[in-house]
């Protein structure tokens, strides 16, 4: 049996479907059957109100029509019913403009909490597109604007505006910047009628993000396409944009139109991760090489330096480290030879703390490093256990890859390690009687929602292998997210790629100053000059005490153009320290420079003869699909007995 209250709601939920009508009529019947008893009640107990009945009864009346404003006019009948109407009437304005007023304001707020209001900022940031590198490129931006008066970073994308702000409001708090506003819009990037909401054609740089979906290289295209029918051809823009897949470089590039820099996030990925093997510990160089946390690679234009060598440029810059120049045509000219002279247009490209010119001393000199054949030197002692990789063993070339893991990038990693000389060998599993000199972990496979998941499985099975074992091999492990970096089961001795946050950082830098595109697409590059890691008794004598400005002018004088030094007791690299304190060198410091990146291969083999193109794409493509050709494997099987040959 149904309650009281349970067939009271019922009655309640049939009269209010009926219309406006029933309900406002209803409300009507339940305000007077409340404030009528009320008012009489007042009426009744007050000493002041009249004695007749015919006096209470007019009071009460007036009582109910200024409670319920409809008037309360005594007197005939048509009198009291023309206030009433007045009354409704004035009711149903009030009423009417109240409702116009709240709706406007409703949806006006709406609008701003949906993000859809338009975008007034000149000399911003504009980011298009969400995926995982955002957070951390937008804290790279908010970084870069964090010295600039009146600057803003502005994201456009087709997410919710509430939740685009909440992810990034940790950003905007690790940042510390207050003097940057960050932005968010809702809108799809390749929609030009949201596109023109965030003022592209205002912009300082436009950077545009591939999505997290197997389309999201068509919706760059798209992006593009639409930027440039906001802005135009005749205003050109900054832009800097990335692709997932190497094969959609080209067409991207005809989207975005001159100028602008298109970025290959797999081939970035794949040739950063074949560096990290070549050389332990260079992940953790390159990051912060690439954030605006630190020292950073800077363009500028100083006058009165023409006609100076490299040399001398290198020698006379006080507070920063003169890594190459920049031809008029925007050409980089990376590591040149000392007697390089700077020629009129050509820039000078520091490593500096922030984008503030360095000092130049008037008159270039640098304190000359002691004589020093390395050759000669008595050779380090052998690390302990457990104990750091030093730079000194990046010289003993190893001779196999573990490759764990496969997913889209693998031939190309695979290719870029046979033209550096390494064997590439995949398994499933890690071997546990036939340890390799290196370990490279790829994430994947393609399509899986969490591809971290078997990176992370994978060194866990890596660390119990060693544990119960006793060896243990420099390990490289890719990484999606940054945030699963701190659950990686990794030891002193493996490095954590996370090629996303390096695409990010990357595209941060390159957005503030176009001209380093082409400095670190060579930086990144297989051939050419690349930054590498040297022990520090390749330039002065272990126990020398020297300062780093010494260690500068040995490694010039071999060919070499320092960045930085990695003490042999830490992992952390320490770029640009001062030039003026000195330090004893030992052994196991690492100095940090940007030299040409020799091939690395095995006595028996180069990069040009048949086993090198075994383990190029076909090996690539082998390892990949497990399917090969008798002839070829054949020829595989020889090359790779010859090369176990003694």
């Amino acid at each position: 049996m149904p309650s009281l209250r349970d067939r009271t709601q019922y009655w309640v939920d049939r009269t209010v479907v009926k219309g406006m009508t029933a309900a406002a009529g209803w409300l009507a019947l339940v305000c007077l059957a409340v404030v009528a008893p009320a008012s009489a009640l007042l009426v009744w107990t007050d000493n002041r109100s009249p004695d007749t009945l015919q006096g209470k009864v007019a009071t009460v009346w007036r009582t109910v029509g200024q409670t319920l404003r409809i008037g309360g006019e005594v007197g005939p009948p048509l009198r009291m019913v023309l206030s009433v109407l007045l009354a409704l009437v004035s009711l149903l304005y009030v009423s009417t403009l109240v409702g116009l007023v709240t709706t406007a304001i409703t949806d006006r707020l709406t609008e701003l909490q949906r993000g859809q209001s338009t975008v007034v900022e000149r000399g911003h940031s504009l980011v298009l597109g969400w995926s995982e590198q955002t957070p951390t490129l937008v804290a790279e931006l908010l970084a870069a604007h964090a010295q600039r008066r009146n600057s803003a970073v502005v994201v456009l994308a087709d997410r919710d505006k509430l939740d685009m702000e909440r992810e990034l409001r940790a950003v905007l708090a690790a940042a510390g910047v207050r003097r940057v506003r960050l932005l968010c819009r809702r809108g799809r990037p390749a929609d030009p009628a949201a596109l023109a909401r965030v003022s592209p054609a205002a912009a300082g740089a436009v950077v545009v993000l591939p999505p997290d979906t197997p389309e999201g290289d068509t919706q760059v295209v798209k992006t593009l396409l639409a930027l440039r029918a906001v802005v135009g051809d005749t205003r050109p823009v900054r832009v800097v944009a990335a692709v997932r897949q190497t094969r959609h470089v080209a067409t991207a590039r005809l989207a975005a139109g001159p100028g602008a820099v298109v970025l290959d996030v797999d081939g970035i990925a794949a040739r950063t991760l074949v560096q990290c093997v070549i050389e332990p510990g260079l992940s953790l160089v390159l990051e912060d090489l690439l954030d605006f946390a630190g020292a950073e690679l800077h363009v500028h234009r100083v006058p009165g330096l023409g006609g100076r060598t490299f040399a001398e440029l290198r020698a006379a810059c006080a507070d920063a480290c003169v890594v190459g120049l920049v031809r008029p045509d925007g050409s980089p000219l990376l590591n040149p030879p000392p007697q390089k002279v700077l020629g009129p247009g050509d820039a000078v490209v520091v490593l500096a703390m922030n984008e503030t010119p360095p000092t130049w001393n008037g008159t270039p000199a640098a304190e000359s490093p002691p004589t020093w054949n390395p050759a000669l030197a008595a050779p380090p002692p052998p690390p302990s256990p457990g104990q750091v990789a030093t730079a000194s063993a990046i010289h003993a070339v190893p001779r196999r890859v573990l490759v764990l893991g496969w997913n889209r990038r693998g031939p190309e990693v695979v290719d870029g390690l046979a033209r550096n000389g390494w064997e590439a060998v995949r398994e499933e599993t890690p071997p546990t009687d036939d340890p390799a000199d290196r370990v490279l972990v790829l994430g994947g496979p393609d399509g899986h929602p969490d591809p971290d998941e078997h990176t992370l499985v994978t060194l866990l099975r890596l660390r119990a292998a060693e544990q119960e074992s006793g060896r243990r091999s420099p390990t490289v492990a890719e990484l999606t997210d940054a945030r699963h970096r701190p659950l990686a089961p990794a030891g002193p001795h493996t490095d954590l790629v996370v090629g996303g946050r390096l695409v990010g950082l990357l595209m941060a830098q390159v957005s503030q100053t176009v001209e380093l595109a082409a400095a670190f697409d060579e930086l990144f590059s297989p051939a050419g000059n690349a930054v590498r890691l040297r022990p520090a008794t390749d330039y002065v004598p272990a126990g020398t005490e020297a300062s780093f400005a010494v260690l500068v002018e040995a490694a010039g004088r071999q060919g070499d153009t320092a960045l930085g030094y990695r003490p042999g007791d830490s992992r952390i690299p320490l770029l640009n320290p001062p030039k003026a304190g000195t330090r004893r060198w030992a052994h196991d410091d690492t100095l940090i420079v940007v030299t040409t990146a020799a091939t690395y291969h095995h006595t028996k083999t180069n990069p040009n003869d048949p086993s090198a193109q075994i383990h190029g794409l076909e090996a690539g493509r082998k390892l990949g699909e497990h399917v090969v050709d008798p002839v070829a494997e054949s020829l595989y099987k020889h090359v790779r007995n010859d090369l176990n040959k003694p």
